[in-house]
């Protein structure tokens, strides 16, 4: 079905993104995660928070879910809004989900959580995960491969490293060090 011809509403309802910048807004970590339904109760908030592994540091936080962030979550660590963003996501429950860049800037214990969360996240949904860290996306049914604003490559991560082209290049690049001990 042409985009153009699907209600906006509907589109942006079943839709959920996920950025490398996260959005979030002056106000707490309970109202930046109810963005994604604002009909959504206090436990199905903290439900969602879990399972975004975001709890834990919001429950280590003086006034837990009341913590008023600040203007684009400067209180935060960048994997902490992260991890409000994804719990957002699990909250607005997408048909389509679009993560961008969402561990581009980590450390590897945020890394390693967000890619845990993420995983729950894209069960039973489409996703597109556009990333420059390849970890992020090895695992996908289908990568594509972009290159300036041009498709080069499709397939699976085994079948772009027989490939040998572009995405193998990179691949070798990142896990040089892996890939040389083996």
């Amino acid at each position: 079905i042409d985009v153009k011809k699907i209600d906006l509403s509907f589109l942006r309802q079943n839709i959920g993104v996920v950025m490398q910048q996260s959005i979030l807004f002056s106000g707490t970590i309970e109202e930046n995660i109810q963005l994604g339904d604002v009909n959504a109760s206090f436990e199905k908030i903290k439900e969602v928070a879990k399972q975004a592994n975001a709890y834990d540091f919001i429950m280590n936080f003086n006034q837990n879910f009341k913590t008023v962030i600040g203007e684009h979550g400067k209180t935060l660590s960048v994997g902490q809004r992260q991890r409000i963003s994804l719990a957002r996501a699990f909250l607005k429950n997408p048909k389509i989900l679009i993560l961008d860049e969402v561990t581009s800037a980590l450390d590897a214990e945020s890394e390693y959580l967000i890619q845990n969360a993420m995983q729950k996240l894209m069960q039973n949904r489409t996703t597109f995960i556009i990333a420059h860290r390849l970890s992020t996306i090895i695992n996908a049914n289908t990568i594509m491969v972009m290159d300036r604003g041009k498709l080069i490559e499709r397939g699976t991560h085994l079948e772009l490293l027989k490939n040998n082209g572009l995405y193998a290049s990179f691949y070798y690049k990142q896990f040089k060090d892996i890939v040389n001990k083996v």
